[in-house]
Order: C-alpha cells, then sequence, then structure tokens
C-alpha cells in the first residue's frame, strides 16, 4: 500500500510542479505578472484536484499519527476526492482533449494529471479502502466542493475576465448558458459519486484495510 501511494503521489507532485514550470513560463511570455501567473494555475478544477489528491495520499504516509491523516484515510474522504479525480479525467477526455495538441513537457504533464492519477487513486481505493461505510446521502455532501469551485471560478473569472474552460466561459456563453453547463457537470458529479457509493456496498473490505482497522 505504501509503495503504491507514494509513488502516485510522488506523480502527482511532479506534474503539479512541472505544471506550474509551464503556466509561469506561460505568464512571463505573455508580461502578465507573477501573481496572475498563480491564479492562473490554481484556477483549474485539474489543479485543484490533482493537489488535493496528491495530499491525501502524501499526509498518512509521512504523518501517520496526525490529525489530518486520520481525516484523509476516512472512506468519505477518500470516496470524494476518487470522485473529483475520476471526474477530471472523464471531462477532460469528453470535452477537452480535442481542443488542443500539447507537445513534449506538456504532453507528460497533460497525461499524468488527467489519465494517470484518476486511475492510480482510484485503484488505491478500490485496493485498500475500507468498504461498506459510504451511505446514499454522501454523494450530495461531495457536491460542495464542486459548487465551491464554480462560485470561485465565476468570482475570479469576473474580476480577471478569463475563464479556466470553454464551458464556463461566461463572456462568450453568457451566464443562463453557463449555468445550465455547471448545473450539467454537478449532476455528472453525483452520478459519478453513486457509482462510488454503489461500488462500497458490491465490494469486500480488502484484507490489508480490514488488518488495518484492527491494528487502530
Amino acid at each position: 500500500m505504501r509503495w503504491i501511494r507514494g509513488i502516485a503521489a510522488l506523480l502527482g507532485w511532479f506534474a503539479l510542479v512541472a505544471q506550474l514550470f509551464i503556466t509561469s513560463a506561460n505568464v512571463r511570455a505573455e508580461e502578465r505578472t507573477v501573481l496572475d501567473g498563480l491564479i492562473t494555475y490554481l484556477s483549474y478544477f485539474t489543479v485543484l484536484t490533482n493537489l488535493l489528491a496528491a495530499i491525501t495520499l502524501t499526509v498518512p504516509l509521512v504523518a501517520p499519527a496526525a490529525r489530518l491523516s486520520a481525516f484523509l484515510e476516512r472512506p468519505t474522504t477518500q470516496g470524494a476526492v476518487a470522485t473529483y479525480i475520476t471526474v477530471v479525467g472523464i471531462v477532460y477526455s469528453a470535452l477537452l482533449r480535442h481542443l488542443w495538441q500539447p507537445q513534449g513537457l506538456q504532453l507528460v504533464v497533460d497525461s499524468l494529471l488527467h489519465d494517470v492519477i484518476p486511475v492510480v487513486f482510484d485503484l488505491q481505493w478500490l485496493l485498500f479502502v475500507p468498504k461498506r461505510s459510504l451511505r446514499w446521502k454522501h454523494p450530495l455532501l461531495w457536491l460542495g466542493y464542486p459548487l465551491a469551485y464554480v462560485v470561485y471560478t465565476l468570482i475570479v473569472g469576473g474580476l480577471r475576465g478569463r475563464y479556466p474552460y470553454p464551458f464556463a466561459d461566461v463572456t462568450a456563453l453568457g451566464y443562463a448558458q453557463v449555468f445550465a453547463n455547471t448545473g450539467l457537470l454537478l449532476v455528472g458529479f453525483w452520478v459519478v459519486g453513486m457509482v462510488f457509493f454503489a461500488l462500497d456496498h458490491v465490494l469486500r473490505s480488502p484484507a490489508l484495510a480490514v488488518q488495518l482497522q484492527r491494528e487502530r
């Protein structure tokens, strides 16, 4: 478990740092400020969610006795992050992948953030997270994070005149269409969350997860 989670965490942090480097270079090329570059970097749901996944994987490894580790190890927390990172991969493949052709380091980072990390995180959820503890209400509660992101995007995007995703571009689409688009995405989050809820009730807890629970 530690090896798989450790490798996934390292890949995640590498991709996040590399993406920050790429974003900063692009911002400098456009003669924008460092602060604007940081805001741009933190405007993407992909970056924020991969950061959340990396923290979720890393903290229990480096500080297993910390209260935060116990929170991050909870099946509800793991299920929430698995839902978010899965949606990252699905939305990118369905709506965004065809819009550009990344090359070089950006291609590597793109693949890690949208393909590799979602798959590896879901794999560790299947293998190591105790099952049979999620409730039907949890996928609804998990919508708090994407809802907060929508509010954040509309406020920051409105102030800057820049939106991170074409389906959330108020300038091009107007508020009515953007609200419709984000409403559909929130339904998608709920559906993916319900899939994890269903799997949680179908699958048995892996032996390692049972052992870790007993040791605690």
